[in-house]
């Protein structure tokens, strides 16, 4: 199956109730399997700004890359799949172009982004992220956390300096240790995961997870799994009416069939056609 057949992909994103503009950002690229979410910070319009350039060159430059080649072939250089490959090297690329940017012009000094991008191929799912910005899988009735947040709090939790439960009241949430764009080099963290049909995959700024537990995401995705647009909908409304302290975006990725990669004589036909 075709990778935007077997992939049903909703995205929303709301400044929320407190702040006066969103400095989320947000793109999806179902024809090359891709979801991008980014949530920036800085000055006035600068975390806008921010989170713009990362979801643009990640976007634009994985799926131009992806034109003329698999996510399952080797990269020359690096000796991993490409699709990994691409998406450690443009959330780099997007991190050189927001740096340069923020030491050239005095307006946006400072400003970084999280990100979290999700490549799916060959019944597989690639996760790259810096930040607190999550993904999540629903399988089943079981919701899990994909990515682990870069943040004091989680470092204070890894260390058991402080509870997950007594976690949810501190007042150090939004200290992220790791950013786009904030020095001149940044590392993601890049983990690879089987997908199967039925999964439903959720990108998020921490709009939604300061909000809304756990269990409460949980239970909204299971009960409106049926209707994308309407969980999407609902999961933004919740952190409303939570407090809406902050942005909230929300991509919601449901797999609905197989996409494994062609093989063997099928893949030098498809190349062929390619050129």
């Amino acid at each position: 199956m075709k990778i935007e057949d077997a992939l049903e992909i909703v995205s929303q994103t709301d400044p929320g109730v407190v702040r006066s503009h969103n400095e989320d950002s947000v793109a999806q690229e179902p024809a090359c399997g891709l979801v991008v979410l980014a949530d920036g910070m800085g000055g006035y319009n600068a975390g806008e700004v921010a989170s713009g350039i990362a979801v643009s060159v990640v976007a634009t430059e994985i799926c131009y890359r992806l034109q003329d080649a698999a996510p399952i072939e080797r990269d020359e250089e690096t000796g991993e799949e490409l699709g990994v490959s691409l998406l450690r090297g443009n959330i780099q690329k997007a991190n050189a172009s927001i740096f340069h940017a923020s030491q050239s012009q005095p307006q946006y000094a400072g400003m970084g982004t999280t990100i979290v991008a999700g490549l799916f191929y060959d019944n597989r799912v690639a996760v790259g992220h810096v930040g607190d910005s999550r993904m999540y899988r629903l399988r089943g009735e079981t919701l899990e956390t994909l990515t682990r947040d870069h943040s004091l709090l989680q470092e204070q939790i890894d260390s058991g300096m402080i509870s997950a439960e007594d976690a949810r009241m501190s007042q150090n949430k939004n200290l992220v240790t790791r950013a786009v764009g904030v020095d001149a080099e940044v590392t993601p963290e890049i983990h690879v995961h089987d997908v199967l049909p039925g999964d439903i995959y959720l990108l998020c700024s921490d709009g939604l997870n300061d909000m809304v537990e756990d269990d409460d995401i949980r239970a909204a995705l299971y009960a409106m799994q049926g209707n994308l647009p309407l969980a999407a909908e609902q999961l933004i409304q919740m952190a409303n009416d939570n407090g809406g302290r902050d942005n909230v975006s929300v991509m919601l990725v449901k797999v609905n069939g197989k996409f494994a990669a062609p093989r063997g004589w099928l893949a030098k036909l498809l190349d062929w056609f390619r050129k």
